[in-house]
């Protein structure tokens, strides 16, 4: 008798949770209640691979494939497809996309494999739809969002030359930004602060970043230092509440230099 695999382990795990002996949460769950969970499992997948910490990894990337595993099975239940069809279907999607591996076509630069993967989708009617912007799913995060957003244009040329001319832009938005605040116009203010977010995340684009990578890092960095100043406030027997303003703005500036002499040593 053949032993039983990891996955096969996994998907009868998943089918007993479902089952009517198994758990009354997970036979409650539709796909659009885990909709969020699966968005969850893979940031923290993101977060692991940006931490380095392997074993961290190791266990979030099974976090996020128990969901796909849960997921293909309610699927399943509603008779649309299983797990064997999903996996089938991105295996044979690799193959078409990758006729320089499993075909006769020859490729010598990643570049070209771009080009030839976009062709490929366009054949397959996967992407500009009614424009080249078709395609994004509308619940990507709204930064990541304008990033791709970004990519597509500069496919056509419709780009800036470089991270200056992008600064440009920026200086701009943040120009009409001040005028609007400055003349009280909320909703334009509003309007104006998410144009400059677009153009910056357009500047992370042409600086080789992803803009997602860059505020999570930019997170930990405030967390990190305002976990200091408690810890900084602590050690005076003080709290949050009881600190002026000030007192925390004069504890973060001194961290903060503090933090930029030992990058420098």
């Amino acid at each position: 008798m053949a032993r039983e695999t990891p996955l096969e382990g996994l998907v009868a795990l998943v089918a007993r949770l479902r089952s009517p002996e198994g758990c009354p949460w997970d036979r409650k769950q539709t796909l659009h209640d885990i909709k969020r969970y699966l968005l969850d499992e893979a940031y923290e997948v993101a977060q692991a691979i940006d931490s380095g910490d392997r074993d961290n990894l190791r266990e979030e990337l099974g976090d996020l494939l128990f969901q796909i595993v849960f997921m293909a099975r309610l699927a399943e239940e509603d008779g649309a497809f299983d797990l064997g069809d999903v996996i089938e279907t991105i295996k044979e999607k690799m193959i078409r996309r990758h006729p320089h591996v499993f075909g006769d076509v020859n490729l010598s630069s990643p570049q070209e494999v771009v080009k030839q993967w976009e062709e490929i989708k366009e054949r397959e009617g996967k992407t500009r739809g009614s424009s080249i912007l078709s395609g994004l799913s509308e619940d990507l995060p709204a930064l990541y969002r304008a990033y791709r957003l970004g990519l597509k244009a500069a496919k056509v040329g419709f780009d800036w030359k470089g991270p200056q001319e992008v600064m440009e832009k920026v200086r701009e938005e943040l120009a009409e930004l001040e005028e609007a605040l400055e003349a009280g116009l909320l909703h334009e203010a509003s309007e104006e602060l998410g144009d400059l977010l677009f153009v910056l995340a357009n500047l992370a684009r042409h600086l080789g970043r992803d803009p997602e990578g860059v505020l999570r890092k930019a997170n930990e960095k405030f967390i990190g230092r305002f976990q200091e100043v408690e810890r900084a406030l602590a050690e005076k027997g003080r709290t949050l509440d009881e600190a002026s303003p000030e007192e925390m703005e004069s504890l973060w500036e001194s961290l903060k230099g503090r933090s930029s002499r030992r990058a420098q040593n």
